[in-house]
């Protein structure tokens, strides 16, 4: 069976437990909700080349505005000295996750960085901050994916973090690295969402269980991986509005984001 036919009619949950070594508390086949790759907005400016998974800019598809509190994921290439010029935001938990080259960030807090592949640049606007993003290299592109969540709190002092994360901390393994109570060296966040990042290849596989008043949100970044038996390639998205356990298996050179969000 291939993922288009499970998309259709699906596999039950217990053939997927079949499949995936898992009891019957796995997620309900019919709670796995794809966003394929390909039905993604589209964007090129030449210097930069997008891929949206919720309405932006240009790009508008009611039946995809955003996830609970997740707004926004855009995968952006960027070209060697290309970049998005000093613009303001307000109210909007926003971070990149750098997956190939660099980005470096000004902003009017007096913030500046560079954020190199593997880590993780965070910015509260808060009540208004303005920010500029650009590839320091003048030939080699960038590659990201800018996440917006919506904040669980207004108005408050805008600010600045980041976060390198060690390849080991996330290989076979989900790393947390967002969370509103900054707990296990994660960046604190003012939004109601759990975000991990996890690498799988081979025969590692990677449990979570989605609790109750949640919902999750799964981004592939990069290769190919199973999730209760349904193969995720790199952009697609899954969305699972139910209760209940998540096992990531078969992953070919996979990269991942996991979203862990509360029930608005």
């Amino acid at each position: 069976m291939n993922r288009r036919e499970m998309i259709a009619g699906g596999t039950s949950a217990a053939a997927t437990a079949a499949l995936t070594g898992q009891a019957s508390a796995l997620v309900p086949q019919e709670a796995l909700h794809l966003r394929p790759a390909e039905q993604r907005g589209k964007s090129d400016l030449g210097w930069l080349k997008s891929n949206f998974s919720f309405s932006f800019a240009q790009y508008y598809d009611p039946a995809h505005t955003h996830f609970e509190s997740l707004r926004v994921i855009n995968d952006d290439l960027i070209a060697g000295g290309g970049g998005f010029p000093m613009h303001p935001h307000k109210d909007f938990e926003i971070f990149s996750y750098v997956l190939d080259g660099a980005i470096e960030h000004k902003d009017s807090m007096g913030n500046g960085s560079v954020v190199s592949a593997g880590g993780i640049q965070y910015m509260s606007a808060g009540s208004g901050v303005t920010h500029s993003e650009f590839n320091p290299s003048a030939t080699e592109p960038m590659r990201l994916l800018q996440i917006w969540l919506m904040p669980n709190v207004f108005g408050e002092t805008p600010r600045y973090d980041t976060l390198d994360i060690d390849p080991a901390e996330k290989d076979g393994r989900l790393k947390l690295f967002l969370s509103p109570d900054g707990r296990e060296g994660s960046i604190a966040a003012r939004a109601d969402a759990d975000v991990y990042a996890a690498t799988l290849s081979g025969d590692q596989q990677v449990d979570f269980t989605v609790k109750p008043g949640r919902k999750a949100w799964i981004q592939v970044a990069r290769g190919n991986v199973a999730v209760n038996g349904m193969e995720l390639r790199r952009g697609d998205g899954l969305a699972i509005t139910q209760a209940g356990d998540l096992s990531f298996t078969k992953g070919d050179d996979a990269e991942f984001l996991l979203f862990d969000l509360k029930v608005m």
